[in-house]
């Protein structure tokens, strides 16, 4: 039996959780609230994400002891915030993670140091990149939860272990396939948030399905030219890995980030945004990591700029959308 820690206490987290214990694999489960711990114990379920989920307790030992859950684990599954990473594994030592392997479902970077998620693991916890691997959508949490059909991606550098990772996740209603471009699948992932942003915030504004369709068009046009100067490597961005994942992140009901977005284009402030949603939208600290790595690249990113000028600038979200128009084609 494989034996899994999962960190995180959220939808995704919940997910995962959901699908890796009903194949049968051992979980080793953190939560930062000890509270939730205790209900999930008692009661079998998450108290504040998709808690219509029940998880059998024989498969599922849930804890607020990071250093015991990640302890005798095989694969270690980070699914926290990418902001609150470095809060989360301070309690654990340098070489916890020695012998295992690390699999990000972090759609996000690192703040201030404006790194990926493996990068961070590979500089301050000494886990080689071959040791690694990332989880792609397109995917929500909510619809795992349904049990709607859906399609993972496993990126590694090392193809062999990818594979091992999707054949624990495969089931009736997950289908999962490996990929090599670790780094693509990284960036793409953070860069589609910050397209979900752009996407609310015009549907906030009352722009329809025609503007939306145009800026997701040009939004793909962005991600390649950003990703071929930071990384060139001959990749097709029509995957579901990239484009998939960009798509129901742009469109869904379940996305926080176009969510987030949509407030904002409402009127609400950031903070009143992030208040009331009680979710981390990754988007919101994305921006602000690109924008700093895109002052040494000089790539022209119109929709990230927007974005970034809107939510750290104080940009009018409309004034800002309005310029956008004159910019697509």
């Amino acid at each position: 039996m494989e034996k899994i820690a999962v960190l995180g206490g959220g939808s995704w987290a919940t997910a995962l959780v959901k699908i890796l214990s009903e194949n049968k694999a051992a979980i080793n489960w953190w939560l930062r609230n000890a509270e939730d711990v205790r209900h999930l114990q008692q009661y079998g379920h998450n108290p504040r994400y998709i808690s219509g989920v029940k998880f059998d307790l024989n498969f599922v030992s849930p804890s607020n002891d990071i250093r015991e859950t990640v302890k005798d684990a095989n694969w270690v599954i980070l699914a926290v915030p990418a902001a609150f990473v470095q809060q989360a594994l301070s309690q654990l030592p340098q070489d916890a993670f020695q012998g295992k392997t690390l699999v990000s479902a972090i759609k996000g970077m690192i703040p201030g140091e404006n790194v990926l998620i493996t990068d961070f693991l590979e500089d301050h916890y000494g886990v080689p990149a071959e040791h690694q691997c990332v989880i792609a959508g397109p995917c929500h949490a909510e619809e795992v939860a349904l049990e709607k059909q859906s399609y993972l991606t496993i990126g590694s550098h090392d193809i062999a272990r990818a594979e091992q990772f999707c054949a624990l996740l495969r089931n009736r209603y997950v289908k999962a396939n490996p990929l090599d471009d670790i780094d693509g699948i990284e960036y793409c992932a953070v860069m589609k948030n910050i397209i979900a942003l752009a996407c609310g915030i015009a549907h906030g504004l009352n722009y329809g399905d025609n503007f939306q369709a145009v800026m997701v068009s040009n939004a793909m046009e962005e991600i390649e030219t950003f990703l071929d100067a930071m990384m060139p490597l001959h990749r097709d961005l029509k995957g579901s890995a990239y484009l998939g994942d960009l798509l129901v992140t742009a469109y869904s009901q379940f996305s926080r980030n176009r969510t987030f977005g949509n407030m904002i284009g409402r009127g609400y402030t950031v903070k009143s945004a992030q208040v009331e949603m009680n979710m981390v939208a990754e988007g919101y600290y994305a921006v602000q990591s690109i924008h700093e790595l895109n002052k040494r690249l000089k790539v022209e990113m119109p929709i990230t700029t927007a974005v970034y000028n809107i939510l750290y600038n104080g940009a009018t979200p409309g004034a800002e959308i309005d310029a956008l128009k004159e910019k697509f084609k």
